[in-house]
């Protein structure tokens, strides 16, 4: 038994989830500053705060494996679509787009994700860590580099693979960007900026990744019909370059692709017993990114999120869009540009295969910025232990909890995160497992999720009575040696 001794928070009688796939204990948690000190029985006795936790899970804060938050952690501090559904921490600058280093260009799409030429003004990351760190947002925030950033910042034309001269612009400021403190390399290269990109332009530069012990993610070539070229690429680049990878957002998109996860989970699977592969997974049979009309056309159903053409046709099909235009979807897509959308292209038994494949994090990939965003950017993370954990079954609360926390922390190295623990910080999130669910829908996207009693982050509450505190403890994170 521990005696407290000027502990800040005692929670008593919690059902401790820990985050490490372990079996869940019924425990007291003491929490003095930004940590746990104590897990197990705590006697009475001096606490500023105790809580009365019976009946619900106390488990570590949910680690968001991949975000587009790098603008939103600034702009919108209190971050509520994040911690009012249990993340405590974010993941940025994924899919290649990376607020830094860029400053004074006006952004192609993807990039336009985080906003326009004023946004982009940090020309290294050192400038974008400083800044998180004098204004913290309510979250920890560890940031990639990306890819697309580089070869905007370092080229005059994007349709054709670097020079030497500009590979070596690039290779300096991701070496730059790595000493400042981002976790390792994001790429693109389904979008129209990397497209041109081979994959030796790839290897030199994730071979800079290796040298700083970082880690290498991908939105890779194709998500479709070429998607088993594309995984071999991805592994391809790992294997020659030394890095870890991270498959983003594993999907099989479109018709023609679906079922191909079996072979994909498998030649991923084979890969992993001799180098280092994970992969992250939202729960949702639909994406969304920019309107590009070769997507749509591949997709069951398209919804318009943001358009800076007709703002007012956010939220709205595409294809009720063109027939009251009365034009070809191509030109639909060109009078609504520049504009985001949602596509509607996955089939369930994949999206279950893969969320139940061995390893797989959670990401929610959401567009935090979306007029009309895609509801994964509220309700990722309580729709996989609400749905597919208590009314599907897909895998037990353990297991899904380490998915999205020290599976997480463990693959991108964030030290004492992602584990509930004494010594570890009190990253921590307090939900009821009958009543969390997502709430989030496509018609009506920014609902915060039920369940979700309390959120600390560094040791401080953020999230509360359905309601962010105002709290704003976060931090940027590094990733460990």
């Amino acid at each position: 038994m521990t005696t407290p001794s000027g502990f800040d928070i005692v929670f008593r009688g919690a059902t401790v989830i820990d985050g490490t796939g372990g079996p869940r204990r019924t425990a007291d948690v003491a929490v003095r500053g930004d940590r746990v000190v104590a897990v197990g029985e705590v006697a009475p006795g001096d606490a500023t705060r105790t809580v009365d936790a019976r009946g619900l899970v106390l488990a570590p804060g949910f680690i968001d494996a991949h975000t587009h938050d790098d603008r939103a952690v600034l702009a919108t501090p209190d971050m509520t679509p994040k911690v009012s559904q249990g993340v405590t921490s974010v993941i940025a600058g994924n899919c290649g787009v990376s607020l830094a280093p860029l400053a004074g260009r006006e952004p192609v799409p993807p990039l336009n994700l985080l906003g326009s030429a004023e946004h982009w003004r940090f020309p290294t990351v050192g400038d974008y860590m400083a800044r998180v760190r004098d204004e913290p947002p309510a979250v920890n925030v560890a940031l990639l580099a990306g890819h697309s950033t580089l070869r905007v910042g370092a080229m005059d034309s994007l349709d054709r693979p670097a020079t030497a001269a500009e590979i070596a612009v690039m290779v300096e400021r991701l070496d730059d960007a790595l000493a400042a403190g981002c976790i390792g390399l994001s790429t693109g290269l389904a979008y129209p900026p990397a497209i041109a990109s081979p994959t030796s332009e790839v290897i030199r530069l994730a071979e800079r990744v290796h040298a700083h012990g970082g880690i290498y993610t991908t939105h890779m070539r194709n998500e479709g019909t070429e998607i088993v070229a594309s995984i071999e690429e991805t592994l391809e680049v790992g294997r020659r370059a030394g890095v870890p990878v991270v498959i983003s957002h594993h999907k099989c998109s479109g018709r023609p692709s679906w079922g191909k996860s079996v072979q994909t989970l498998a030649m991923i699977a084979e890969a992993r017993r001799t180098q280092r592969v994970d992969l992250d997974v939202y729960p949702y049979t639909a994406s969304s990114t920019v309107l590009i009309a070769d997507w749509a056309k591949r997709a069951e159903r398209v919804m318009v999120t943001w358009s800076e053409g007709r703002p007012d046709c956010a939220g709205r099909d595409l294809e009720e869009i063109r027939a009251e235009w009365g034009c070809s979807l191509e030109e639909a897509c060109a009078r609504l540009q520049p504009a985001g959308a949602i596509y509607h292209q996955m089939d369930e038994a994949d999206l279950r295969r893969i969320l139940a494949f061995d390893g797989a994090m959670v990401g929610s990939d959401g567009l935090p910025h979306d007029a009309f965003p895609h509801p994964r950017l509220w309700g990722t993370f309580p729709r996989v232990l609400g749905h597919y954990v208590r009314e599907v079954g897909l895998m037990g609360l353990e297991e899904a909890v380490h998915r999205m926390s020290g599976r997480t922390a463990a693959v991108f190295g964030l030290a004492d995160r992602g584990v509930l623990r004494e010594g570890a910080f009190a990253d921590l999130v307090l939900f009821d497992p009958d009543a969390i669910a997502d709430r989030a829908e496509f018609r009506d996207p920014k609902q915060p999720a039920a369940g979700i009693q309390e959120v600390f982050v560094n040791g401080r509450s953020v999230w509360a009575d359905g309601a962010p505190s105002g709290e704003r403890p976060g931090r940027a994170l590094r990733r460990a040696a």
